[in-house]
């Protein structure tokens, strides 16, 4: 397997800024997604690995080991000791200002909200998942796309030892961590389920229709959807509503987080595989759009996608205080402006709109509106 030791400077800043205003951090993100490794780049004063039987055995007592620390100290895989988050807080509200937590965990504060209220005001969280393609090396960048982000996929040797590490991580996250959340249903039964969901990857969620194929109600469909939402496995995209004369779509749309699981769960084994797959120009979508809404994050900023009953669409609408941009991707050599494009700029009052390709020249097509690349795009 492939050297993973890849500086990731923008996730660094973002740690250190945060604790700078907050005495805890939670550094949140899937399994394997480089947060220990990244969190070790910074040179903590102390590291404790809730996956080591030795530190456990030292958290026993957690006030008598923590208490006389100063400086920064990490816990990591901390949804494995969740009664810890009220010791930090007595910690944090009675020792000394300079001392600072980073707890790491694979589980979002959805799952973690039980165990982290008594941090209510005292911690910042920050989501760090598989690397970005901003972040990525450039002679790595073109296997982002098929193997998907996390770094000892990505820099794997080959693509028969990614595809190999992929599929390992599936079994292990379904046999291993699911069950260490405290979720009790079944590996089988949550395999099965993701499966169905990489066929209706980019595809706007219904219950019902999922329920029906899956022989089970839509409350359980419900319940292994937080699931993987809340294990960072797969993102649930809002729909879009205003007081439009149109009838939109009301419905989420349903995407892998991760290219790269998507492409295991497809058989999707290699570029040439990819390029001829029916789900290409939908795994294409799914990676963009969520490299967008990584790269664009910023407090106040909203992501969303609009649909119409009539057919009209924007894979992405992003809004702030002052703008509206949309993005739409494409999957084609040149794309050119369509009547659904600009049937969202007038209805949505665009004040941009830009269509991602693969390619790599920048046009207009509308004076609103141009072509660009994913790297453009972000910019």
């Amino acid at each position: 397997m492939g050297h993973v030791d890849f500086p990731r400077p923008r996730e660094s800043a973002a740690i250190v800024s945060r604790l700078r205003s907050s005495p805890v951090v939670a550094v949140l993100g899937p399994r394997q997604s480089g947060k220990t490794t990244l969190v070790r780049t910074l040179e903590p004063d102390h590291f404790f690995d809730l996956e080591r039987p030795s530190d456990l055995a030292r958290l026993d007592t957690p006030e008598l080991t923590l208490g006389p620390l100063k400086g920064a100290i990490v816990l990591d895989e901390i949804q494995r000791r969740p009664e810890l988050f009220p010791v930090l807080r007595h910690l944090v509200d009675t020792g000394p200002k300079s001392r600072r937590f980073i707890v790491l965990g694979s589980a979002s504060p959805t799952l973690l909200r039980q165990s982290s209220e008594s941090l209510a005001g005292r911690i910042s969280y920050l989501e760090v998942e598989g690397f970005h393609p901003s972040e990525t090396p450039e002679r790595h960048r073109s296997k982002l796309w098929l193997r998907g982000g996390f770094p000892r996929s990505l820099f794997a040797r080959s693509d028969a030892d990614s595809l190999q590490w992929r599929l390992d991580y599936i079994s292990t996250f379904l046999e291993r961590d699911i069950p260490s959340h405290g979720i009790t249903v079944g590996h089988s039964t949550l395999q099965r389920f993701w499966s169905m969901l990489a066929h209706n990857h980019g595809g706007i969620l219904n219950l019902s229709e999922l329920g029906r194929a899956f022989g089970v109600s839509d409350m359980a469909i419900r319940h292994y959807l937080e699931i993987l939402e809340a294990t960072f496995m797969i993102t649930l995209l809002k729909p879009w509503s205003e007081n439009l004369s149109t009838r939109q779509v009301k419905r989420p749309k349903v995407y892998f987080r991760d290219s790269g699981l998507l492409h295991a769960f497809l058989g999707i084994r290699t570029s040439a595989e990819l390029e001829g797959h029916l789900k290409r120009g939908g795994s294409w979508e799914g990676h963009v759009i969520h490299a967008l809404m990584r790269g664009l994050r910023k407090p106040g900023r909203q992501f969303s996608f609009w649909a119409t009953h009539g057919g009209a669409e924007l894979d992405l609408l992003m809004l702030d205080a002052s703008r509206r941009v949309g993005f739409e991707v494409k999957y084609s050599d040149a794309p050119t402006l369509t009547e659904s494009m600009k049937s969202a700029m007038t209805t949505l009052k665009l004040d941009e709109l830009r269509v991602v390709y693969p390619g790599t020249e920048s046009y207009r097509i509308h004076p609103r509106a141009r072509v660009c690349s994913l790297a453009e795009a972000l910019g």
